[in-house]
């Protein structure tokens, strides 16, 4: 039986050996405060929607957003996103079958021809 659990991944980032990487480059990256220095060790997903890979924060309090539609947590943007579109999926591995559906029918921008077919999809 699947879980939300098994979809999550492991980051590692071994400095035990180093100086380690100042604070600033780690936060610009995205990543905790300290993260650089040291051994560090995080749960991480992918988001179905953008395949975005999220660290999980262990500190967070608030519901990580979860679409029902195609069983997987997403992050924070497609969250939003799909809450203002009436609670719409749209998988990353769907967009990529619409851009190559769009360039096997001859589209001169397949990328732009897969996002009005999709846009059209979700806004009707």
């Amino acid at each position: 039986m699947r879980t939300l659990a098994s979809l999550e991944g492991y980051l590692m980032i071994d400095n035990r050996c180093n100086q380690g990487v100042p604070d600033e480059i780690m936060v610009a990256q995205g990543l905790p405060v300290g993260s650089g220095r040291g051994l560090f060790e995080e749960a991480c997903y992918t988001c179905s929607h953008c395949e975005t890979q999220v660290i999980k924060n262990r500190e967070r309090t608030r519901p990580r957003g979860y679409c029902t539609s195609c069983d997987h947590v997403i992050c924070d943007e497609c969250d939003a996103v799909r809450h203002n579109s009436a609670h719409q999926c749209v998988p990353f591995k769907a967009f990529c079958d619409e851009v190559r559906n769009a360039a096997a029918r001859g589209a001169a921008d397949p990328v732009a021809a897969a996002e009005f077919h999709f846009l059209a999809k979700t806004t009707a």
